[in-house]
């Protein structure tokens, strides 16, 4: 008889092996329950099938907070650029040196303290009224550079830049001829009248230390003695705005040709804006042109220049002149005021916002209306 198969025993204190084997596989399915609850594996990023709206406006906006950045580091840099020359040129002022280019050492202000730096804004086309400009009012040639050696009195036409070859050697041509431009590293057109106004009092103040600045179109007659004398009462102030100064509506039809897209800020319809200068003339001291170029990244430009140049100064702790000569009309205004012992500084018709038809009527109005007295021109400074 076969012996019989010994009895396997389960000992008392151990569990079953079957018992086991199933407690890892829960165990184990638990587990990759978790990590995929707590740890989800990034999507490749080549997967467009999967991308949502969500993703793709997260990415827009980093791609704009980026460009933002990028914006407020060149403005930075140039805030610090301005700070530097405004350094550079203190420094040279306390040396006894004027902060002139190499341009104005040439013509002999490198050590003089100027009065007044006047920039005539003009345009590529306006050759016409610039002649008809230094034929009457504006000194030539060796006139010119005494008005700067003898009264410290700068007087330039302001052009910028344009993308056009021939345009440019045209410009390049004229200055060489006459010496009396003043080339801006600006695009003409680009940013409007506004930018080329803070372009140049950058430039000309990195060029000429002056007591004024001076702004004034092509298409008006100035008198350079009384404007000089208007300039000389206030000379011992740090902060003066000089002008006609005016207040006119808001325009917000958008059909007119004076429309304000910013007409909103102003309050409720109606209202007119805040006092400043008429933009045929006007006049600051060095501290406010001072002020405007190194913060020119971030004052607000309006769509008129002279309301644009207003708000610049309406904040600050500024000396508004209203100065009624500065706004004259053209014969027989101008004639009248001065047979009355109240001579002009400019002179224009209101209805063309400048002299109608200026470069056939400069001669006329100057022939009638100059002061016909250098005298009235105050001594520079060294």
């Amino acid at each position: 008889m076969a012996a019989a198969r010994p009895q396997h025993r389960v000992s008392p204190g151990r569990v079953p092996t079957r018992w086991v084997a199933a407690l890892c596989t829960a165990c184990f399915f638990l587990g990759v329950c978790v990590v995929n609850r707590y740890w989800a594996v990034p999507e490749p990023p080549d997967c467009p099938n999967k991308a949502s709206p969500g993703h793709s406006r997260a990415v827009l906006n980093q791609v704009s907070q980026t460009r933002e950045v990028v914006i407020a580091l060149d403005r930075t840099i140039s805030d610090i650029e301005m700070r530097l020359a405004a350094a550079r040129a203190a420094q040279m002022r306390s040396q006894g040196v004027s902060p002139a280019s190499d341009s104005a050492v040439d013509q002999g202000n490198m050590g003089h303290r100027m009065f007044f730096v006047m920039g005539i804004m003009t345009t590529f086309h306006n050759r016409k009224r610039r002649d008809s400009i230094r034929q009457t009012w504006m000194p030539q040639g060796v006139h010119l550079q005494r008005l700067e050696r003898e009264k410290g009195i700068v007087i330039r036409f302001v052009i910028g830049r344009s993308p056009d070859s021939e345009v440019e050697r045209a410009m390049d041509a004229e200055d060489k001829e006459y010496s009396d431009i003043l080339r801006l590293n600006h695009v003409e057109g680009y940013g409007g009248l506004p930018s080329k106004i803070q372009t140049f009092l950058s430039t000309a103040l990195s060029m000429w230390d002056a007591d004024f600045y001076v702004k004034a179109d092509d298409d008006v007659h100035v008198n350079i003695g009384i404007t000089g004398s208007i300039l000389a009462r206030h000379r011992s102030k740090p902060r003066v705005y000089i002008g006609c100064m005016k207040s006119g509506p808001v325009i917000a039809n958008n059909e007119s040709k004076y429309y304000e897209p910013d007409h909103w800020k102003f309050g409720t319809a109606g209202n007119n804006y805040f006092r400043h200068a008429t933009r045929q003339l006007y006049a600051i001291t060095r501290d406010l042109a001072t002020y405007i170029s190194a913060n020119r990244h971030i004052l607000h430009k309006y769509t008129n220049e002279d309301v644009s140049f207003g708000s610049w100064l309406i904040g600050l702790d500024v000396d508004h002149v209203d100065e009624r000569s500065l706004c004259c009309g053209t014969p027989p205004d101008c004639e009248w005021k001065a047979q009355a012992g109240n001579p002009c500084a400019a002179s224009f018709d209101w209805n063309c916002s400048g002299i109608c038809n200026p470069a056939e009527r400069m001669e006329e109005v100057h022939r009638r209306c100059w002061e016909r007295r250098e005298a009235a021109l105050p001594q520079g400074q060294s």
